[in-house]
């Protein structure tokens, strides 16, 4: 469950208190059933306080019979400059643990940000209103998500947010890797461990090796970096958009995925993560979405339905945000999209949450499969 506490109160907190204070993250394990209700519980080992925000990150089933365990050390958050591969950190949003793979550097644009006249760039065919800002480049993440993690936050986040198309006859089949997600620098809050394997996950010790000498104490394999080397143009995020309206704020990351011959035509596949935050302190919820999508052939599609991914998620102070992945294919090298997200208050009233324009840009290049699957 995403905890406020994490993202309002721990960021602050580890802050102010860095240069005095460590804060020691505290886990609750059932010890009847060995299965771990992650609590996060920040206590200042100087002081002894703690610190008036605790908040549960994950909520047991059974209240009897658990104990505190030690997950690790806050570290100061890292205002400037990027988090190496290996450090470990808690998601801000989501409270999951997880570990940095490798950054990449995004272009970020922010419709919240109104660009110079001179800056501004026309909407894609038929978009709203509002001009594109220039892009500023941005630091992201591709990291790994603690296994033990991944169920309690199945209602907030996909945790398959990496797919790829399955090299068969069928072009509409995909390939999802469990547990990566993409992770923006200011979601990270990292901390340290003396675990030489404190995130579990099936690529973990085949992507990372413990080395004491080094900061942070888990350095990349070879093997990761041959993988990230054959597999950047699936994996690698170029794009970043984003707009708010009415504290809704929706963050879109589109992916291309490639090209398949299908019935004696090409079509072309993307994937795109979406999160919706509410900023605000009202509770509401999203009902239907509504894309347009234009190709480059020169077709309008457009689609309507209740929810996202089967899903109809309420966003509130306690539970602020929601990501999804999801996927759309053209029978041309681009196009765009763009729509709304219909938001329902708690009173019964509606209103529409504008999703920023994103253009679909194909490789020149067609692609192989993914280097070291089998499918």
């Amino acid at each position: 469950m995403a905890a406020c506490a994490l993202r309002r109160g721990l960021l602050s907190t580890v802050s102010k208190y860095n240069k005095k204070h460590v804060h020691r993250i505290l886990s609750v394990v059932d010890s009847s059933s060995g299965s771990e209700a992650f609590r996060p519980r920040v206590k200042c080992l100087a002081c002894g306080l703690s610190g008036g925000f605790q908040q549960k990150r994950f909520m047991s089933s059974r209240p009897e019979g658990k104990i505190l365990e030690t997950v690790g050390m806050f570290e100061a958050v890292k205002q400037h400059g990027k988090y190496e591969t290996g450090q470990l950190f808690l998601h801000s949003v989501f409270g999951y643990r997880g570990i940095v793979l490798f950054p990449w550097h995004a272009r970020l644009y922010d419709r919240d940000i109104t660009p110079p006249i001179s800056e501004s760039k026309p909407d894609a065919p038929g978009a709203h209103g509002s001009k594109e800002v220039k892009g500023k480049t941005h630091t992201y993440y591709q990291v790994l998500i603690d296994t033990r993690d991944c169920p309690h936050i199945s209602q907030r986040s996909q945790t398959e947010a990496v797919t790829f198309l399955a090299n068969h006859d069928d072009s509409r089949a995909l390939y999802a890797i469990p547990g990566l997600d993409y992770v923006s620098h200011e979601d990270i809050l990292p901390y340290n461990s003396t675990e030489q394997i404190p995130i579990q996950h099936e690529l973990f010790e085949r992507f990372l090796m413990f080395n004491p000498a080094k900061a942070p104490p888990f350095t990349p394999r070879d093997t990761l970096k041959a993988w990230q080397e054959k597999n950047h143009p699936w994996l690698e995020l170029s794009d970043v958009h984003r707009e708010t309206t009415e504290n809704i704020r929706v963050t879109v990351i589109p992916f291309y995925m490639g090209m398949r011959e299908a019935q004696n035509s090409h079509v072309y596949w993307w994937r795109y993560c979406i999160r919706l935050e509410n900023m605000g302190a009202e509770v509401v919820q999203l009902r239907e979405r509504h894309w347009r999508i234009f190709s480059l052939s020169g077709t309008l599609e457009t689609v309507r339905g209740r929810g996202v991914v089967g899903r109809e998620p309420v966003l509130s102070k306690e539970q602020p945000a929601f990501q999804y992945s999801s996927h759309v294919s053209l029978q041309a090298p681009s196009g765009h999209m763009w729509g709304t997200f219909r938001i329902e208050r708690t009173d019964g009233s509606h209103f529409d949450v504008r999703i920023p324009p994103f253009s679909l840009e194909s490789n020149k290049d067609d692609k192989a499969p993914p280097a070291g699957y089998t499918f």
